[in-house]
């Protein structure tokens, strides 16, 4: 019997997957993420795919990777660097190294490590660990492919479908490596290959061998780990990624306002996630729709919405570009839908795979005429939830097309996330018709207090009407191209807009007395929240202010930005939050930092920078491009 290793306790670990597109890393990483989340971890994923449909074998192109935080108690970012790093190949190991702290653990399948491996991946010595500069005592050296070939010589699986099974080898080795129960493990694969309950065994057997490989050899490592959980809240908790968390918060929305939920769309990386979760929900009164474009797919949720129901549509930047004629409509015709933009690297075909927030300026502009809509920018995975549901109580309640922002580092992300009570939501009341305008409805008499107007659904007697894409009079609903009348339901429509109530903007850290407050927006709270917390563990006085909605800005927006002698607005594109912020707030002047790499921040990185900024003397130019880092 192998003799037993320490166990030492840990506060946080970072583990990061890495191989070929097709060697499931993803799934490696997503089962080792929930199993952690199940155990009350707080955890923070960060999948990272090419967009190559399937790269040619070994490439360096070709290389998948996935990160995970796990972490005692809550953890806001995937991490900067992995202490644990599984490369399944030679072009992983190549690519992915840059992410391994110095002293990280490193995992590789030296099957994978042969002439022609090492030859695809571009080294150009056999000596890849001399020539990576790795240190041999800190690589796990395990005959992976071997060791799953014997594994399964007796199960009626061909070659292809065995080495398939090679990322749950690596599983079971993490898993032993931290401690993990493996009956979690487990249950997941048997849910997840439920029709294929011979498959969800034979991975079972391979993830216990390489379980088991791990405890009768040690895998040449000092010892073991185990991550305790903090007392947390009591309540079920599960692993969400932010495109499931937006489909189930569009879901409650519809049920708290006793409508159904029609989702029109056509698949566009990396929102796809969000039409196929809704379609398994029609006992809910859930109706989906695969578009043959991203046109038709938000011209059906405007019909949709005119016929009554919550209407969404999800894309990505460029279905932004295509639906904006059919957006346009639901802001004249003053009709309900949520647009959800995943946001991802761009211009054009871009970066289909990765993540940037270069959207913003488009999700408030991006539109012929004065089209003024709400725009929301979820925070984070499990935020994508509420944003989806307050995007969608807007929609209702003002009668206006409402943008969410995400993006793929969110929305492919997880975390792990406590179900809500949906009877604990807030209300949303539909704006709807009332009793005394029956026979003399028209459709754009407007609520004094909310400039909303009206909603009636065709078929109730009494309130025939006509929307279309041409200006109506306010008072008829009749056709008009009167400059007064269109001068007039611009102003409204703008002023609606406006007038939305949304929750005053929440300083974090030093709100007092801060020497530095950090400003951001959306999907990188999680880094800049981390960031202050570091600052402020180094003795600088630093706030936080991250937005979340962002049109219309919080009332007391520039109350929070004007207080504070120093003020950087962080986000990944070239400035657009702090253009529009200067454009709403009067001589406000902050440094930028910006990004638009397609991957997340670095913490220290951000660290680094903003302390020079605490540490300087102040502004010294006259204009914004002198404070730009």
């Amino acid at each position: 019997m192998a003799e037993e290793l320490e166990v030492k306790e840990l506060d946080q670990v970072v583990v990061r997957f890495s191989g070929d597109s097709g060697d499931g890393m993803q799934l490696a990483g997503t089962i080792f993420s929930t199993v952690s989340a199940t155990v009350g971890n707080g955890i923070s994923t960060f999948p990272d795919y090419p967009a190559d449909i399937r790269a040619p074998q070994g490439s360096l192109t070709g290389v998948s990777g996935y990160q995970v935080h796990i972490g005692s108690g809550r953890v806001y970012t995937p991490g900067d660097q992995c202490d644990v790093l599984v490369a399944m190949n030679a072009a992983a190991l190549k690519t992915q190294y840059k992410f391994a702290k110095p002293q990280a653990t490193i995992i590789i399948d030296t099957d994978s490590f042969g002439a022609s491996d090492l030859r695809r991946a571009e080294f150009s010595t056999d000596d890849y660990l001399l020539e990576l500069g790795i240190d041999p005592d800190r690589v796990v050296a395990c005959p992976i492919t071997r060791m799953v070939k014997d594994c399964l010589k007796d199960s009626d699986l061909d070659n292809k479908s065995v080495l398939k099974c090679r990322n749950m080898f690596a599983l079971g080795l993490v898993c032993w490596l931290f401690n993990r129960e493996l009956s979690l493990v487990e249950n997941f694969l048997r849910d997840k290959f439920a029709k294929k309950p011979q498959l969800a065994e034979n991975n079972i057997m391979v993830v216990n061998a390489g379980y088991d490989y791990g405890h009768n050899v040690h895998a040449g490592v000092p010892a073991t780990y185990r991550i305790d959980s903090k007392v947390k809240e009591p309540g079920r908790y599960m692993d969400i990624t932010g495109n499931k968390a937006t489909a189930y918060g569009l879901i409650a929305a519809a049920e708290r306002a006793g409508l159904k939920l029609y989702l029109g769309s056509s698949p566009i990386t990396p929102a796809p996630d969000i039409p196929p979760e809704l379609s398994q929900h029609k006992s809910l009164g859930v109706i989906t729709a695969q578009c043959e474009d991203e046109i038709s797919g938000c011209a059906s949720a405007v019909g949709a919405s005119f016929a009554g129901a919550l209407a969404a549509t999800s894309t990505s930047g460029p279905g932004i570009c295509l639906k904006s004629e059919a957006i346009n409509l639901a802001v004249i015709d003053e009709l309900p839908l949520v647009v959800i933009d995943v946001q991802r690297g761009g211009p054009s075909t871009g970066l289909p795979t990765k993540s940037e927030q270069t959207d913003l300026l488009q999700a408030l502009y991006g539109r012929n005429g004065e089209s003024p809509m709400p725009v929301i920018a979820a925070v984070s995975p499990t935020d994508c939830f509420d944003a989806a549901y307050m995007a969608s109580k807007i929609a209702l309640e003002y009668l206006t097309p409402v943008i969410l922002l995400t993006d793929a580092f969110i929305a492919n992300g997880s975390a792990a996330w406590k179900l809500p009570d949906i009877n604990k939501l807030p209300k949303i009341r539909p704006h709807y018709v009332t009793d005394a305008q029956k026979y003399k409805y028209t459709p754009y008499k407007r609520d004094p207090k909310t400039n909303a107007r009206y909603w009636a659904v065709p078929g109730m007697e009494g309130y025939q009407h006509i929307l279309g894409g041409l200006e109506k009079d306010g008072e008829t609903g009749a056709i008009s191209t009167e400059p007064e009348n269109h001068d007039r339901m611009d102003h409204l429509r703008f002023e609606k807009v406006a007038g939305i109530k949304v929750p005053d903007q929440e300083v974090q850290g030093d709100k007092d007395d801060a020497e530095l407050l950090i400003v951001g927006f959306g999907s990188t709270y999680g880094h800049l929240y981390t960031t202050m917390e570091e600052l402020r563990r180094r003795g600088h006085k630093v706030a936080l202010a991250q937005f979340k909605y962002i049109n219309p800005l919080p009332k007391n927006t520039p109350d929070v930005l004007l207080k504070y002698k120093k003020v950087v607005v962080a986000e990944q594109n070239l400035g657009q939050l702090a253009a529009l912020l200067r454009i709403r707030i009067n001589n406000f002047a902050p440094y930028q930092f910006n990004q638009v790499k397609g991957q997340p921040f670095v913490v220290s990185e951000l660290v680094s920078e903003f302390e020079k900024i605490i540490k300087s003397p102040g502004r010294s130019g006259k204009t914004y491009e002198d404070n730009i880092i």
